[in-house]
């Protein structure tokens, strides 16, 4: 079993996406599935309002890990993060974040130690109130942009439907499991298992 219900927490699982119904199955929100994924299998609702995010406490993979969903909305992710982090006494190494990732094709998915936030305003928050980029990340591959001209804000924003909708819940059961590996066996192992 996975999952338990207490214990110290060890971990940040952050994932990242905009509160509200209009934003509920788009791309931008792939972190907010697989963070919603997670309290599924474990049987834990993300719903307890604390450092500017959504929460809940779990032992997942045998840590103690701090659940989020940011409500800051995207570029503002970091303030939620950074509270937590500090509050916990959290290395950065210790706080993996879930994101969308437009340069993966639809359902790919990437774990990377840390890195470069890639254009994505989430991880730049995130990255500036860290004050690093050596944090791990688990990107959820959303499908580039269908032709140049199409704006990216409006391709992030599209709600999913049919069969790149199916793919995305296929991609969020995924990378709990890789969520759960990760927390489990480390991020050599997972990245082995998942990239």
């Amino acid at each position: 079993m996975l999952f338990q219900k207490k214990a110290p927490v060890t971990w940040l699982v952050v994932g990242l996406g905009n509160p509200g119904d209009q934003y509920e199955n788009t791309r931008h929100n792939a972190g907010f599935r697989v963070v919603d994924e997670l309290a599924d299998r474990g049987d834990f609702p993300v719903q307890r309002l604390k450092f500017h995010a959504l929460t809940n406490t779990a032992v997942i993979g045998g840590q103690g890990v701090l659940v989020m969903k940011p409500v800051t909305y995207m570029n503002l992710s970091g303030e939620a993060v950074g509270e937590a982090a500090r509050f916990y006494k959290l290395p950065p190494d210790h706080v993996l974040v879930i994101s969308d990732d437009v340069d993966l094709p639809l359902g790919k998915l990437r774990l990377r130690k840390g890195g470069s936030a890639g254009g994505h305003n989430g991880l730049k928050s995130i990255i500036q109130h860290l004050g690093t980029d050596q944090f791990p990340r688990l990107k959820v591959g959303v499908g580039g942009k269908p032709h140049p001209d199409y704006d990216m804000a409006d391709w992030v924003l599209g709600k999913l439907q049919g069969e790149d909708k199916k793919a995305m819940d296929e991609a969020a059961r995924r990378a709990a499991q890789a969520v759960e590996c990760l927390l489990s066996q480390g991020m050599d192992k997972a990245m082995n298992q998942y990239n």
